[in-house]
């Protein structure tokens, strides 16, 4: 494969791990660079994917490239991210364990568009089954609704996730995508009503105002379509992008709404929210002579009736006023004008923060699946790491996730790499890195952190501000090294702070100081007065009616405030990504600007440092690229060995021992470990490859010596034999690795049938060609009594034969499936649909079986009628034997 490589694909090197001079990180830059200049936006570092933005669309994500990658080991051709999908959905399916591929980088270095590629691959390329078809266009579709929703221009990325996401891709047992799971965190909700200068609102209300239907937008009020007439997208000035087109995003929307399973009632419905957004927005207040508010715009209340379905009259006494409960009794007061702006406001964020989470719910209901899949691959989309002018809440809450996933990071390859050497007792050379678990400790720790002061001071009696927040963090962090606040800074850092009475503290976070402003404490409360909630409860709008629960109203405990929720999710998230078996993807932006070919050194260097990709090269050169279980090393490659064919009854340390010196292996090549893990490790994962391939490629050409002969003097047996090896191919992807008698079955010739004379019935013969026969015992469904029987193939199903008599037949359309053990033994299940009572459910074990779908487990169920369910369990054993057990079940010893 390496030698069909162009010359343009070994433009520097394409693994970090080849890196001559791989302690420099001039280097490592300059190899990103030269690659970076021939579109080679991937390089690997081992098995991490480093990927380069190149503001451009590139010819490389066809299906053409897609089936080049389909399969393959994951070195032997060019760097991609079509690769590591297909590695991460290889490892699912012979090692039967969920995976997850992490995605990071700062804002603007692709993380969205590289998350769209995989799932793009997954949907494209993975097997397919009668119903995964909507599936699949569901989960692609699912992205353009999200981003019109919950995607934004900012100062650095003109399509930047506001939000975070991460989705579970669901897959049954021949690895068909049947389902997918979404969850979503910490929408930026304080972009609906405010918006730094140059940047954009969210996606969806320039499409709307664009989308062109003049009808739509009558009956939602917008009939004026420059986003300038409208409060809330005037204040980035920033209304139309060059590089979006937003009435061709409305056309992907409105499509991919259908595919997901909106009706237009739904659609409408949702789009009045969104309506409803903007009219708040352009809601004014003004003062009368006694200083009391009232609202200067009926005609957006007359709106904002009819679109969210409340009391108008109700609604605007809700905005000039609050209630306050207090031991049983209400209280209504006026609102400043301040304060009912604010409440305005307030009221904007809640609506669509709400939506949006309803939008996630409703788009999971689409994607949701019936039966229990048998593995996942996560992928995880989530905002990258954000430096601003003014940082604010969101920020903080942001560079938070960015930490927390660099500890995961961490955790899983840095520091648990050197410690399981150490405690291992290999020899190693220790790597310097940061750890930041002191920053993460920082933010989160429990009574002493920033989030456990910031949650103190809001929940206190009295009047709590900003400043008294401040005051706090300086009495509680000052000796901190990571902390540092105007009052704290020595000179130097001081004259870089400057006087900003706005400027609260300043974080030292992935290798660079982050300047928060105010506005913790209202953003953390996330308040809505209880009046508005009441009139939000009473709404006839069937979204807003589910977004608003009127237990709220009789809830008596004070909500969890928006840090804390965060924190709790990010813990969640963690537990998850700990669950399964990471891949991760570090995307870096080539510059500021959003050009296509533009290199800058400095930021890319910055990136590289907070990513600790020098510090992942090391750890990678010091230690061994290949690590695997005794037993799942065992059971891969033992065929490779004399002595571990076809099994090994020893300890399974010595088996290994055994195959790595029959392979000639030097001892400096590879490692056991000696204490709780039982593993082996080595830098030998290609050359096994090759050995597997050349060892199956024997025993193929060594399948009937004579017939290869004669294929030179008969052409008729030369066809056969080639359609010999086309079943031997197809068996191979099927069962090689998955069933442990696979080995013993590839000299065994595929035959028409393997029925004596005896077993001839003419009753078979009349309009049908017979594919294959074979003698079976089948197994009834209740009692499993077994019983003779001939299994027979024709060209358009099953049939089952006992003494010339036609017992039953199983049309191939109505198969759902067909289940097999990973053991020795020859016992499948076909699966039909139980309320078809001409074609049952049954079990039969066969002398040999050579068309099978697989799936691999130590027990399989089925069913016995509608809604009842039996089992038939597998364990290992010295000889085969098939028994009733006494609880019921059918057991399988092999």
């Amino acid at each position: 494969m390496e030698s069909a490589l162009s010359a343009r694909d070994r433009v520097g090197v394409q693994d970090f791990l080849l890196l001559e001079n791989y302690t420099s990180e001039a280097a490592f830059i300059e190899n990103l660079r030269r690659r970076y200049r021939e579109n080679l936006i991937y390089t690997y570092i081992g098995s991490v994917l480093v990927s380069v933005n190149p503001y451009k669309e590139l010819e490389i994500y066809s299906k053409q490239h897609m089936e080049r990658y389909r399969g393959v080991n994951f070195y032997e051709i060019s760097p991609h991210i079509f690769a590591l999908a297909d590695n991460s959905y290889r490892a699912v399916r012979t090692e039967r364990k969920d995976q997850c591929i992490l995605i990071s980088g700062e804002s603007g270095a692709g993380k969205t568009e590289a998350s769209k590629k995989i799932l793009q691959y997954y949907t494209t390329m993975c097997p397919t089954r009668n119903n995964t078809h909507s599936i699949r266009e569901r989960l692609l579709q699912s992205t353009p609704v999200l981003e019109a929703f919950g995607n934004a221009k900012t100062l650095r990325n003109d399509n930047s996730s506001r939000f975070g996401k991460y989705m579970d891709v669901q897959f049954d047992y021949k690895g068909a995508p049947i389902g997918g799971h979404i969850l979503n965190y910490l929408l930026e909700k304080s972009r609906v009503v405010h918006q730094n200068h140059g940047e954009r609102n969210f996606h969806i209300f320039y499409q709307l105002l664009e989308s062109g239907h003049s009808e739509l937008l009558r009956r939602l009020g917008l009939d004026k379509t420059n986003p300038q007439q409208y409060h809330y997208l005037v204040k980035g000035n920033c209304p139309r992008v060059s590089s979006i087109s937003d009435k061709n995003s409305w056309k992907i929307v409105s499509k991919a709404f259908s595919v997901i399973g909106f009706n237009e009632e739904e659609v409408e419905e949702l789009l009045k929210v969104v309506a409803s957004v903007l009219h708040l927005g352009n809601t004014q207040f003004g003062e009368d002579e006694f200083g009391e508010t009232h609202i200067t715009t009926d005609t957006q209340i007359k709106f904002l009736s009819e679109l969210l379905g409340v009391d108008g009259s109700f609604l605007s006494e809700a905005l000039t006023h609050k209630k306050i409960v207090a031991k049983g009794e209400e209280m209504i007061g006026p609102l400043s004008l301040e304060q009912a702006l604010s409440a305005r406001d307030a009221l904007a964020k809640a609506i669509y923060g709400r939506t949006f989470t309803w939008l996630v719910q409703k788009i999971n209901q689409s994607l949701a699946f019936q039966v229990k899949c048998s593995s996942v691959i996560g992928l995880l989309d989530i905002y990258g790491f954000e430096v601003f002018q003014n940082n604010s809440f969101e920020q903080f809450c942001i560079n938070y996730c960015n930490e927390k996933l660099q500890q995961l990071f961490i955790e899983l390859t840095l520091k648990s790499e050197q410690e399981e050497y150490e405690a291992e007792g290999i020899g190693w050379e220790s790597v310097e890195y940061f750890n930041n678990k002191v920053i993460c400790d920082l933010v989160e720790e429990k009574f002493k952190g920033i989030i456990a002061i910031l949650d103190e001071e809001c929940l206190r009696p009295g009047e709590a501000s900003d400043i008294t927040f401040l005051e706090k963090l300086e009495d509680r962090l000052g000796g901190h090294p990571h902390f540092v606040t105007h009052k704290l800074a020595n000179g130097k850092t001081r004259k870089a702070l400057g006087r900003d009475e706005f400027r609260l503290f300043q974080l030292q976070c992935l290798n660079i100081s982050v300047s928060f402003v105010s506005g913790f404490l209202d953003k953390n409360n996330d308040l809505l007065y209880r009046n508005l909630k009441e009139v939000m409860c009473q709404s006839e709008n069937q979204i807003v009616k589910e977004c608003f629960h009127t237990d709220e109203l009789t809830d008596q405990r004070r909500p969890e405030t928006a840090a804390t929720q965060f924190k709790l999710s990010l813990a969640k998230l963690m537990d998850i990504l700990m669950s399964k078996e990471p891949s991760y993807i570090r995307c870096i932006k080539p510059n500021d600007g959003k050009q296509p070919g533009r290199f800058e050194e400095v930021l890319v260097r910055h990136q590289v440092k907070y990513l600790g990709l020098m510090e992942n090269l090391r750890v990678r050169r010091a230690g061994f690229a290949y690590r695997r279980s005794f037993e799942a090393f065992l059971q891969r490659y033992k065929p490779l060995c004399p002595d571990t064919w076809p099994n090994w009854q020893g300890n399974l340390s010595d088996g290994v021992s055994t195959l790595v010196r029959h392979l000639n292996y030097k001892p400096e090549e590879y490692k056991l470990a000696h204490t709780y893990k039982t593993h082996v490790i080595g830098n030998f994962n290609k050359n096994l490859v090759k050995y597997t391939y050349t060892v199956e490629a024997f025993w193929k050409i060594q399948e009937e010596p004579s017939r290869h002969t004669h294929t030179h003097k008969d052409w008729v047996t030369y066809i056969l034999f080639s359609a010999q090896l086309e079943q031997k191919v197809v068996a191979s992807g099927i069962f090689r690795g998955q069933k442990d008698n696979y080995p013993q079955s590839v000299p065994r010739l595929f035959v028409g049938t393997r029925l004596g004379k005896k077993h001839t019935h003419t009753c078979t013969h009349t309009h049908v060609m017979q594919r294959y026969g074979v003698a079976v015992t089948k197994y009834d469904r209740r009692g499993f009594r077994a019983r003779p029987r001939q299994l027979l193939l024709m060209a358009t199903g099953v049939i089952l034969v006992q003494e010339s008599k036609i017992k039953q037949r199983i049309d191939y359309s109505s198969l759902l499936g067909i289940s097999v053990s990973s053991l020795s033994d020859g016992l499948f299940v076909m699966h039909v649909p139980t309320a078809d009572s001409k074609q049952k459910v049954r079990n039969v074990l066969p002398g040999a079986w050579e068309n099978l779908t697989l799936f691999l487990s130590l027990s399989i169920k089925f069913a016995i009628a509608r809604g009842k369910e039996g089992v038939i369990d597998f364990t290992y054993g010295a000889e085969l034997r098939v028994i009733k057990t006494k609880n019921g079940r059918l057991a399988v010893v092999s």
